[in-house]
């Protein structure tokens, strides 16, 4: 039987509980015992799949094809473990399958209800992923902030859970700060945690997040009224890295209060590899300039997966990623970004608006002999950019952006078109990828075959195959048939790769991605051709 860590957030939402989850993950699995992680999300939607980023950030894909929260990337890329469908759970999902149950009589005519049909239905879906993990402690992130409406249901749900033994509840706050008096105020932690045990939930744990250091009478003041041991109010400052708070926790004591807690096995935690890493993060290295173009650049976790598989690729080369981030809408303009940096990552997206930027993009890269990184959306932009190169016209294009272009170099394919609901049309998850030798692609894996993970409807136009190789487009990863296009590639230039598929979903900080390295090391020898940290700064 698993034993169940609850992390609830309370005063604010984007408070951290995602990254304190799978920081708690972390630093027991350094202690030998395997974890797994889970995320309620207590909105209607099934997934966050047809949700605008600016709404919810960037949607993670599993491998078992599942479009989840952001934070599931995060879970992953510290615990080091491919999660699954089963670790995001929505009011969506839940209230769907406690009414498909009602449809097929299995209440026996009962009347349904929020209680206790629906917490049911929620403990069932947090039992079912512990059990699918095999997981000796399942870590599940309660998303919102106490005193939503929406989410009761899950809080009363993981109450309930409390009587069946082996539980604990991680509650994370924000401290605010006042300039005017120069103080910390603990009045929001208090309220929000009075309503957590309003609810019938007292926490074990109180983490106070901060930007400010938190004195010793706070702390008193914050346990005395949240009615838990000294000891188990832990500060969380505002760190330089996000990969340093399983660090910041450990030396707190969480990982022996958990330990002591559950009745864990009381070993240390190995984290030393990870301390390393993290200091060589904090410590001053050069600068590798790279601009990310996308539709979505306003709101950084959009891209949050990309911009730390960044961060890793260029950590392994013992450079910082310096991360410039430029609208593709803006690149029809004046702006010159494009001019001081050393690579370009063009990332997925939807819909036809700043599409021209990103091709504009790809051009540049192509012209200027600057490092390329497509992804998704960002390959076909650079196919649609090739093509017309070689075709002389700006007709071509995807059947996405123009439904009747004469030279579909992107489009569905045959057995997408005609259906209506776009989820049955998209290829989601984890799919392998067999590499051409004597490419980039095959130098960068190393391998003739690699699995990656999938998160789009439009595929390369097969009927242009011949042409594009012709003219030194290579199509240098296939699928194991070699009817679909995974990877492209130009022979004549430094490194423009363009993949179907999203590498930055599997990239973890101790073991960068295999394209991303090969993108970084290429990027780190090309010159800037302005070089103004001045005009640089002034991107971010």
């Amino acid at each position: 039987m698993a034993k169940f860590i609850f992390i609830t957030g309370g005063v604010v939402s984007s408070v951290g509980k995602g990254i304190v989850a799978a920081s708690l993950g972390k630093i027991l699995k350094g202690r030998g015992i395997s974890v797994s992680i889970q995320k309620l999300d207590p909105y209607l939607n099934v997934d966050p799949g047809t949700m605008s980023p600016y709404q919810h950030g960037e949607v993670f894909v599993t491998k078992d094809g599942m479009e989840t929260d952001l934070d599931l990337g995060h879970y992953e890329r510290f615990i080091d473990t491919d999660l699954t469908s089963a670790s995001c759970v929505t009011t969506g999902q839940v209230v769907s399958s406690v009414l498909q149950k009602e449809r097929k009589g299995d209440f026996l005519g009962g009347t349904i209800q929020l209680i206790p049909h629906i917490t049911n239905e929620i403990q069932q879906k947090i039992r079912e992923a512990a059990e699918k993990s095999d997981a000796q402690v399942m870590v599940v992130e309660v998303g919102g902030t106490v005193g939503d409406i929406e989410g009761l249901p899950f809080l009363e749900a993981i109450r309930q859970m409390r009587k069946e033994g082996d539980t604990l509840y991680v509650h994370v706050t924000l401290l605010p700060y006042l300039s005017t008096t120069g103080e910390l105020k603990t009045k929001p932690t208090q309220h929000s945690v009075n309503e957590l045990r309003r609810i019938g939930i007292q926490p074990d744990i109180v983490a106070l997040r901060s930007d400010f250091p938190v004195s010793s009478e706070v702390k008193e003041k914050v346990a005395l009224f949240a009615n838990v041991d000294s000891k188990a109010v832990i500060p969380l400052l505002t760190t330089p890295t996000i990969y340093e708070v399983p660090l910041t926790l450990e030396k707190e004591g969480v990982g022996d209060f958990i330990a002591q807690k559950l009745d864990l096995p009381p070993n240390e935690a190995n984290l030393g590899y990870w301390r390393d890493m993290v200091e060589r993060m904090k410590a001053p290295k050069p600068k590798v300039h790279i601009a990310i173009v996308g539709k979505y650049t306003e709101l950084h976790d959009a891209y949050i997966s990309l911009k730390e598989a960044l961060k890793h690729a260029a950590l392994c080369h013992n450079l910082e990623a310096d991360i410039i981030w430029g609208s593709s809408d803006d690149l029809l303009g004046e702006s010159n970004i494009l001019d001081c940096v050393q690579g370009i990552v063009v990332p997925g997206g939807f819909g036809t608006r700043g599409v021209e930027g990103m091709i504009l993009a790809a051009r540049y890269a192509r012209e200027k002999d600057v490092p390329y990184l497509g992804i998704c959306l960002g390959m076909q932009a650079m196919v649609i950019e090739y093509g017309r190169k070689i075709l002389k016209t700006e007709e071509v294009n995807s059947t996405e952006f123009s439904p009747h272009t004469p030279y579909p170099v992107v489009s569905l394919l045959e057995e997408q078109k005609g259906v209506k609901n776009k989820g049955g049309t998209m290829r989601l998850g984890s799919y392998p990828c067999r590499l051409v030798k004597g490419t980039r692609a095959f130098e960068a894996y190393g391998s003739e075959m690699t699995y990656e993970r999938h998160r789009h409807r439009f595929e390369f136009n097969n009927d242009f195959r011949f042409l594009f190789e012709k003219e030194g487009l290579i199509m240098s990863g296939l699928s194991p048939d070699g009817e679909l296009t995974e990877i492209v590639e130009l022979r004549d230039h430094p490194f423009m790769v363009g993949t179907q598929f999203h590498p930055e979903f599997r990239s973890r900080p101790a073991s960068p991605h295999p394209l991303f390295m090969s993108f970084i090391h290429k990027a780190k020898n090309t010159p800037c051709k302005v070089e103004s940290d001045a005009y640089i700064s002034g991107q971010r």
